[in-house]
């Protein structure tokens, strides 16, 4: 190993105790060497890290780092008891990173006060992308392309070109892993599934209509297994890092292709929102997010989950983004909206605190004109929505969950098994719920949009238990099965910032309103910004 340098007393045994515990993830020792209080600091490509307490949490879920072997060091003395190490890494398995530490000796005692970790270079994010290209299947073009393109002129001076409409030229489209991409095959986030699913010959509507207007597909993403998820946590694939905060889940069933565009590595997000499944990662990474009218889009070529509330989305981090897919994807906005909003007061005590508060002082900024509005029981609506949903689930893939023993996630096992124990009789009352709740929360909404918190709060942190992860699950049904059962369109805007995280703004709309809300956000976004 080449040493620039000199080590002061003490420091070098310091800095070959920490580089062991890192390769054997000795958490305790790890804590240790690391100064304690709010000022210490640990940054790598995902983000900053700010204080131990907050350190060490991501410590005891990341687990140890890859084999390597240091090759060089340097040494640099800022102060008596302030020096700046560099560490210079080459892993065993290939590829080479650097360690930069800032140590600082207090009573005797040698501790880290900052660290930023440079690691080798990452071919591909197995948490964010299944299969990823440069692109990965490529738009329509002035030259052509295998995907229909729509001609809107003659030839040009003979030259044999024709024009193109293009109007989603450039931007880059992470898939969904639900949805059909010729020449692929739908993982639906589960490895045994995936390795005998059939290489599909065509793409879904949905795919192809973004292809025509230009886009290209970057990759197809990861999904929650079979979509049956809201936290973005893949038993099998890790979970995607939230681009918003590298601290939190990136929340889910469509966590590979919001954690994609948070991170820049796409521009838009194409997903399925059955329960929430768009609007929660828009809500945790801050991202606009936009479920559509059930119906609205075609949904063929996408595995289901559950039909009865199944419908596509899109996932952006710009606001004219996501109304250039929704209008080329939907057309211009044909159904308008009451300028004055709805509020449902069970919707924000549903909410904590915090982010209600958030959520009532951005409100008063609207300028809008509020009015309330009674919905049907919260908990009703979940309910119903959970029992219909699992009986679709278990028609559309319990057969092969029960041949296929011990292949799923514990979550999702769990959340499958209890779709098996729904009888019929427990079915046939909750579908005569859904007609009753999806029409008066129809004739609620009217011809408003409701607005509320997206969420009840800013996603969980990675280091969040089960338990605390399946609370935070049922309590966010209770605000996400309105738009659910009602099959409403729901634009989430990244509106909010509670303690330190986005929560976005919900605004649901009558069926067809989509555009229309997408306006309204726009409108809403101009009138509260700082």
């Amino acid at each position: 190993m080449r040493l620039r340098g000199t080590w002061p007393d003490g420091l070098e045994l310091a800095f070959h105790a920490y580089e062991n515990a890192l390769v054997r993830d000795d958490t305790a020792v790890l804590d240790a060497l690391f100064e304690s209080g709010p000022d210490t600091l640990r940054a790598d490509g995902a983000g900053l890290l700010r204080g131990h307490d907050r350190i060490s949490a991501f410590r005891s879920t990341r687990g140890g780092v890859a084999r390597r072997e240091l090759v060089g060091v340097d040494v640099q003395r800022l102060a008596p008891d302030v020096v700046l190490v560099v560490g210079e890494s080459r892993f065993v398995d290939g590829g080479s990173g650097v360690q930069t530490q800032l140590w600082r000796r207090t009573d005797g005692t040698w501790r880290i006060r900052a660290a930023h970790v440079t690691s080798r270079a990452v071919a591909l994010d197995r948490s964010v992308w299944r299969v990823v290209g440069d692109p990965l299947v490529h738009g329509a073009d002035v030259g052509g392309s295998d995907v229909s393109a729509q001609v809107v002129g003659a030839d040009v001076a003979g030259s044999g070109a024709v024009q193109i409409d293009r109007p989603l030229a450039g931007l880059r489209v992470a898939v969904k892993d639900l949805f059909a991409v010729r020449g692929q095959v739908i993982g639906a986030g589960n490895p045994a599934w995936e390795s005998t699913a059939p290489v599909q010959a065509v793409h879904a509507p949905a795919v192809s209509t973004l292809l025509d207007a230009g886009a290209d597909v970057i990759g197809i993403a990861r999904t929650d297994e079979f979509a049956y998820a809201l936290a973005g946590q893949n038993a099998h694939h890790g979970g995607p890092p939230n681009g918003a905060d590298p601290e939190r889940i990136s929340g889910g069933s469509t966590s590979g292709p919001a954690s994609a565009v948070a991170l820049g590595l796409a521009d838009v997000g194409l997903g399925t929102d059955t329960a929430g499944s768009i609007r929660v990662p828009a809500s945790y990474q801050g991202l606009w997010g936009l479920r559509t009218t059930r119906g609205l889009v075609s949904r063929d070529g996408v595995l289901p989950l559950a039909q009865s509330f199944d419908t596509v989305g899109w996932l952006t981090r710009r606001l004219d983004t996501l109304r250039a897919v929704a209008t080329g994807s939907l057309g211009p906005a044909v159904a308008a909206l009451e300028p004055s909003l709805l509020v449902c007061d069970a919707l924000l005590a549903a909410a904590d605190p915090a982010t209600r508060r958030a959520f009532e002082d951005w409100l008063a900024r609207t300028g809008r004109d509020v009015g309330p509005v009674e919905l049907p029981d919260l908990d009703d609506l979940a309910e119903t929505l959970r029992i219909v949903q699992g009986a679709e689930a278990h028609r559309n893939h319990g057969a092969w969950v029960a041949a296929h023993p011990g292949v799923l996630g514990a979550d999702v096992a769990e959340r499958f098994a209890a779709a098996a124990a729904i009888t019929a009789e427990h079915e046939a009352r909750a579908r005569d719920g859904l007609h009753r709740f999806r029409a008066a929360v129809r004739s609620a909404v009217g011809g408003h949009a409701l607005v509320l918190p997206t969420v009840p709060g800013p996603a969980p942190l990675r280091t969040a238990d089960r338990p605390a992860v399946l609370a935070t699950r049922r309590a966010t049904l209770r605000m996400t099965s309105v738009a659910g059962i009602g099959g409403l369109p729901a634009v989430s805007a990244p509106f909010l910032t509670v303690h330190r995280a986005p929560v976005g703004v919900s605004l649901v709309g009558s069926a067809g309103s989509d555009v229309a809300l997408v306006d309204l956000a726009a409108h809403l976004a101009a009138a509260t910004a700082p």
